[in-house]
């Protein structure tokens, strides 16, 4: 079985730096409530002219530089993302003519918030090991696009950014083991239920912002959020044969700060291992792991023979892990 690793990791984020004073403006909310609630002091907020596949495509490009890549080298596209460029056809498609990529497959996977970019890297690590060849994942998130900032419960959490992976055979990087579950049952807890065919958009719900309303369980979220990531990372470790002493970079959701610790406490890893940047970029989403692991890789936090674990949990509910050996 061919060995498979990260050929390259690179990162986007946007300029404009929104620190959470400016958040009392639009809906009220003080900056020190946001940092004891959340852990989040600032975020990053994209350009008016930047959409969801400028920042897509300027990860990418970052982390083909790094991999010292050709995109006519890669073979497969995968984008993780809740925010699309358009309603249809998917942004992967965008991507791949923005890149200047062959006639690969490129799609897109929607709808598992924070667990996006997991599920695409077990799906590009399977394809590579079944076939060979460069599968690229891109997890991407401008979420300040769609949503409502009068809304306190919500607009303060998030940020705009993206991270990408390529995914090929190597044993630097090696991903050892990845897993991912889905309870649907929890699909009512968080979520844009406004768009789809349940409840179509209309011009009376766009007047009322209802397009932009985020359906948020916060308590039920939280204790799933904890329970989840923590079994994931139990059973992705037990997989691999290791033990908590043995990962010297935990990278959690970057959702909550309070979830962050309890996930640390939970799996028995010390948070001088853990991998924090929600302080500074708010909750990017499943784009929050490849962005971390891309400023871990050029700090020198991380190094070869280091092992690495991800563990993310996201509406639906979806969850996942993952494993790599530096």
């Amino acid at each position: 079985m061919r060995r498979v690793g990260l050929l390259g990791v690179g990162s986007y984020l946007p300029e404009r730096v929104m620190a959470n004073s400016e958040w009392e403006g639009y809906c009220g909310a003080e900056a020190e409530w946001i940092a004891s609630r959340t852990g989040i002091r600032e975020r990053r907020i994209a350009a008016p002219e930047e959409t969801t596949v400028d920042l897509a495509v300027r990860a990418a490009e970052d982390a083909l530089a790094k991999g010292g890549i050709a995109p006519e080298e890669l073979t497969e596209l995968i984008v993780a993302t809740d925010t699309p460029e358009v309603f249809a056809p998917d942004t992967a498609a965008f991507v791949q003519h923005r890149l200047g990529l062959r006639e690969i497959p490129a799609y897109d996977l929607a709808g598992s918030g924070c667990a996006g970019f997991i599920l695409g890297l077990a799906l590009a690590a399977s394809r590579v090991r079944d076939e060979g060849g460069k599968a690229m994942v891109i997890a991407v998130e401008l979420i300040s696009r769609i949503m409502d900032w009068r809304d306190r419960r919500v607009a303060p959490l998030f940020g705009d950014g993206a991270g990408a992976a390529i995914v090929g055979e190597s044993d630097r990087l090696e991903i050892l083991v990845t897993y991912n579950a889905t309870d649907g049952s929890g699909a009512d807890a968080l979520g844009l239920e406004v768009g789809g065919t349940r409840v179509p958009p209309t011009l009376e719900l766009v007047a009322r912002g209802e397009h932009k309303h985020v359906i948020l369980q916060g308590e039920r979220i939280f204790r799933q959020a904890i329970k989840r990531m923590i079994e994931a990372g139990e059973l992705v470790l037990q997989r691999a044969g290791l033990g908590p002493s043995e990962v010297a970079l935990l990278i959690p959701g970057q959702a909550n700060i309070h979830i962050i610790e309890a996930v640390a406490q939970g799996l028995g890893i010390p948070l001088g291992r853990v991998a924090v940047n929600l302080d500074r970029y708010g909750d990017t989403g499943s784009a929050a792991f490849p962005i971390a692991l891309d400023e871990a890789l050029r700090s020198g936090r991380i190094r070869p023979g280091d092992h690495v674990l991800m563990v993310a949990f996201g509406m639906g509910f979806h969850w996942g892990g993952a494993l790599i050996r530096c």
